[in-house]
């Protein structure tokens, strides 16, 4: 008798959102090419897809969110497998963070390294209060370069960056929101709901404007104040020209609820 394989990422729709779970329990959910394509593939076909407002990423087995790459491959790989690896994952990262839709990540136990990096690509981030997070690369000898070593500064400031990568120290759910890394810590019955919670409560403001939000925030951080500030006068103009910058304005002199379109 022949048993159907495990898909390696497990794809559902909840209202609006769309959940991508991380499903390689037996490893920790580690990071391997497989799982890497399904999520760009994934991904790929959400951005487009309009009727999703949301995605969430989290991990199977109730242990992990991802505990980082698959060392196997990388103890066997050649140097340019595993740079081929790393310029997958990293498209997989910058897909995530220019989806144009809000995405949370789930960190329901581990998120190591490469699956740290994987959630510092999401726009928020929730722990269990028993989720350890951090960058152990440098302990097996490698890097954090699946955008670890370019995000985690941004999200916590260089110092701390500089700490937790250079040491390779795993941190608690608790120090991570207490340095910035995580934004919500709970006990693990409530990560979905709180999830969910969050979600609705920016998707029920106006799309374009939460969209353009998000893109001022996340690249202006690679402009200088000046150029930052202007970018977000450049959206604010743009923003200006919307049938929601219409409506949202307008009911607020009205005293009623907005209704918003996304146009």
């Amino acid at each position: 008798m022949s048993h159907q394989k495990e898909p390696v990422l497990i794809v559902s729709r909840k209202k609006d959102f769309a959940y991508l779970t991380l499903n390689r329990p037996q490893v920790l959910n580690a990071l391997s090419v497989e799982l890497l394509f399904s999520l760009k593939e994934e991904l790929e076909l959400i951005k487009k897809d309009d009727a999703i407002k949301g995605v969430f990423i989290t991990g199977s087995g109730g242990k992990a969110f991802s505990a980082g790459a698959d060392i196997d491959f990388f103890h066997s790989a050649t140097p340019l497998q595993v740079r081929e690896l790393a310029e997958l994952a990293v498209s997989v990262n910058s897909l995530i963070e220019n989806l144009g839709k809000v995405s949370i990540a789930l960190i329901n136990g581990f998120a190591l390294g490469g699956g740290l990096e994987l959630a510092e690509a999401c726009m928020l981030r929730l722990a269990v209060s028993s989720a350890k997070l951090g960058h152990p690369e440098v302990r097996i000898g490698v890097v954090a370069g699946w955008g670890g070593t370019t995000r985690l500064p941004r999200l916590i400031g260089k110092g701390r960056a500089a700490e937790l990568l250079l040491t390779g120290r795993m941190v608690s759910a608790q120090r991570a929101f207490e340095i910035g890394l995580v934004n919500l810590v709970m006990e693990s019955d409530s990560l979905q709901v709180e999830g969910e919670k969050l979600m609705d409560e920016i998707v029920c403001n106006a799309p374009v404007a939460v969209k353009f939000t998000w893109e001022a925030l996340h690249r202006g951080l690679n402009l200088t104040l000046e150029e930052s500030a202007k970018l977000g006068v450049d959206y604010f103009g743009q923003i200006a020209a919307t049938d929601d910058f219409r409506e949202g304005t307008g009911s607020f002199l009205h005293k009623t609820d907005p209704t918003f379109t996304g146009r």
